[in-house]
């Protein structure tokens, strides 16, 4: 008589190990080209985030790079003393100054305008026009910053730039203005160009979340008698606030991290005063003069400061909205 196999779960029967190991053998075996395909980031973040970890020794050394990778090891310890030369730096407020400046205003400015153009894209009727809008606001985050950079720095040129150019014809200014060589347009320039570069990728994730919402409650709130704006504010922004929070976090969190090939890019010795960021420091300390073990101890203090922050604002998050990250 042949037998027929019975669910153990189905009639309340416990599983045994050979049925979980079995289990998990199929899993293995099911999901082994799914499992293939992590490989590769797995080996990626083990070679690139992981290892490099033990580099971080240096910052507590006198390692000097003739002693090669053995330095890492054997050089003298010096405890916290290039850390106090951290903040003896002359350079060192300035930039943590330009640094917050630069990210917290491009969080204020930032934010408000992603959201609401992701909203603005959703109450768009036409799929094609949706779609035309989405591809040109899309296009400038897939350009390296190298050539987006060129493109604003030709733009900008006093003598052949368009922006000048439209200045002079509009007499809004009476000779061309000094854009990239002014230190004090620095900021401004900085928080304008990334808003323009990621305003479309950035507003993905709102649309993402968008769509998410239950439809029902737009069309009960048209019943009502409510408007486009009034949906957007009681219904959508409610709705996405989970998403907004967490887009919020990461960015307190990475308030001391610029994007560095944006301020590389667009800064020079003029505009240095204002352009001179963390992330730039650190690469012309550590990478151009050689000092590893100082530019190490700079990384390894704004990484520290990064998981305060980022711990910090999960938990005022979930304190004011119920929501946070983790």
């Amino acid at each position: 008589m042949k037998n027929i196999g019975i669910d153990a779960a189905a009639v309340g029967m416990k599983p045994t190990k050979r049925r979980k190991k079995y289990a998990y053998g199929m899993d293995a075996r099911t999901q082994s080209e799914l499992q293939v395909m992590v490989w590769p980031a797995m080996l990626f973040m083990i070679l690139f985030n992981f290892l490099p970890l033990f580099g971080l020794i240096i910052a507590f050394t006198n390692y000097s790079p003739i002693n090669g990778i053995a330095g890492i090891f054997d050089s003298a310890w010096n405890n916290f003393a290039n850390f106090m030369f951290v903040f003896k730096d002359v350079f060192f407020w300035p930039m943590i100054r330009n640094t917050l400046g630069i990210n917290i205003l491009g969080m204020i400015v930032g934010f408000p305008v992603t959201i609401m153009f992701a909203f603005l894209l959703n109450e768009i009727a036409s799929q094609k026009f949706r779609s035309f809008i989405q591809t040109i606001t899309y296009l400038p985050h897939f350009l390296s910053w190298v050539i987006y950079g060129g493109l604003i720095m030709n733009m900008l040129s006093p003598t052949t730039g368009v922006v000048n150019w439209l200045l002079l014809h509009l007499h809004l200014v009476h000779k061309p203005v000094e854009f990239m060589a002014n230190p004090k347009y620095f900021w401004g320039l900085a928080v304008t160009t990334g808003l323009l570069k990621d305003l479309g990728w950035g507003a993905i994730l709102y649309l993402a979340a968008i769509a998410g919402v239950e439809q029902s409650q737009y069309e009960a709130a048209a019943i009502d008698g409510a408007g486009r704006f009034k949906r957007m504010w009681h219904i959508t922004l409610p709705g996405i606030l989970g998403t907004v929070m967490i887009m919020v976090i990461f960015s307190i969190s990475g308030i001391l991290n610029n994007n560095f090939n944006q301020i590389y890019v667009l800064q020079n010795s003029l505009n240095l005063p204002t352009s001179q960021v963390i992330a730039t420091y650190v690469y012309q300390i550590g990478l151009q003069q050689f000092q590893f073990a100082y530019g190490t101890a700079v990384g390894l203090m704004n990484s520290v400061i990064a998981l305060v922050l980022l711990v910090g604002s999960n938990l005022l998050s979930k304190k004011l909205t119920g929501k946070g990250l983790f």
